[in-house]
């Protein structure tokens, strides 16, 4: 699909088609796509939960009671074809930055040790910053937040619809996978299938603010 109309018709889906199954390839490719989201340092502070079945949705759903004001965010779960949570790290530990750096020289990104080693301390460099000014969640959420624009631009490029939802109990979602103690915490739901024909927000043209963009001359 061309960029420009993918843009223009991509929407926050309200209802869904129960019947309808995501392609595996195209599952794999929007997978793909939170995996390179870019993120600050290439530090990936993330973890993504995927739901591609009625008992995973259903798990997810625990987190968007049958009542209550969250109440309406419940079928946009248990009717997609797929659920992918979003979850920050909490922190950035030495170990795990470790690990990340331990992948960047299994996929060739560094040309010898030097390169390997001035780059860790950059890194390290950067993330101390955050550390000492007690905001390195904030920064990790933030880097989330790319992640997911990554996937819902790549959904509806695919032709897949979405819905991103905030709208959800972020205690009992975590809660119910144990992210507590896995230093994660929850941040947003992104429902994926195809839209249902009860959804009259499918065919509602875009409307969208014209912003002023300044073009240098120099």
């Amino acid at each position: 699909m061309d960029l420009l109309q993918a843009l223009r018709t991509r929407y926050a889906t309200k209802a869904y088609d129960a019947a309808r199954r995501i392609p595996e390839e195209t599952v794999k490719q929007l997978l793909e796509a939170l995996r390179y989201s870019p993120s600050s340092v290439n530090a990936q502070p993330w973890h993504f939960i995927v739901a591609d079945d009625e008992a995973g949705k259903q798990r997810m759903a625990k987190a968007t009671p049958d009542s209550g004001s969250l109440a309406y965010n419940r079928s946009k779960i248990l009717q997609a074809s797929h659920v992918v949570a979003l979850c920050a790290r909490d922190e950035l530990p030495a170990s795990y930055l470790e690990e990340v750096l331990n992948r960047e020289e299994q996929d060739g990104r560094y040309v010898d040790q030097a390169a390997r080693e001035g780059f860790a301390t950059a890194r390290a460099g950067y993330v101390q910053q955050h550390v000492d000014a007690g905001d390195v969640a904030h920064w990790n959420q933030k880097q989330v937040y790319l992640a997911q624009g990554f996937l819902l631009l790549s959904a509806g490029l695919l032709g897949v619809d979405a819905t991103p939802i905030e709208g959800f109990l972020p205690e009992v979602f975590s809660e119910e996978f144990g992210l507590k103690e896995k230093g994660l915490t929850p941040l947003v739901l992104v429902s994926l299938g195809f839209h249902s024909d009860k959804d009259a927000n499918a065919k509602a043209p875009k409307s969208r603010l014209t912003s002023e963009v300044l073009f240098s001359k120099a």
